[in-house]
């Protein structure tokens, strides 16, 4: 079963780490996705930009800079995984919560997934920041 794991933080908080300070995070989530990979389990995952960067589209033609809401932490990215069942997903978010504790983990089940069918799709990682 397809599960989606939403990662939330302070975005001030992470954005404000030193460049050691992330990679060093990124390097305890890397042997948690290393593993996920050789088990394919892993879908795609990405992290995102502060939510200044955000634009928001509220009903019919109405842009907003900025994010949809107000809130103490941001989402900051998700991972896709496929898992037998929530305690596997758990389990998943247990370790990644273990690599940043800092972060916040929602699991929800997939009602949708729609394949990456862009020809010249990325099939590395990129990192944007």
């Amino acid at each position: 079963m397809l599960y989606t794991l939403l990662c939330y933080n302070k975005e001030d908080v992470v954005w404000s780490w030193s460049k050691e300070e992330d990679e060093a995070v990124m390097s305890r989530l890397s042997v948690v996705h290393e593993r996920l990979v050789k088990e394919g389990k892993l879908g795609p995952s990405l992290r995102l930009l502060p939510t200044t960067a955000a634009t928001t589209l509220r009903g019919p033609g109405v842009v907003i800079d900025g994010p949809f809401a107000e809130t103490k932490e941001q989402l900051l990215g998700f991972y896709v995984i496929d898992v037998e069942n929530l305690d596997a997903a758990l389990a998943v978010a247990k370790e990644l919560s273990e690599a940043n504790p800092t972060s916040t983990y929602e699991i929800r089940p997939i009602a949708l997934y729609v394949p990456e069918t862009r020809p010249n799709a990325p099939t590395q990682m990129l990192k944007m920041y």
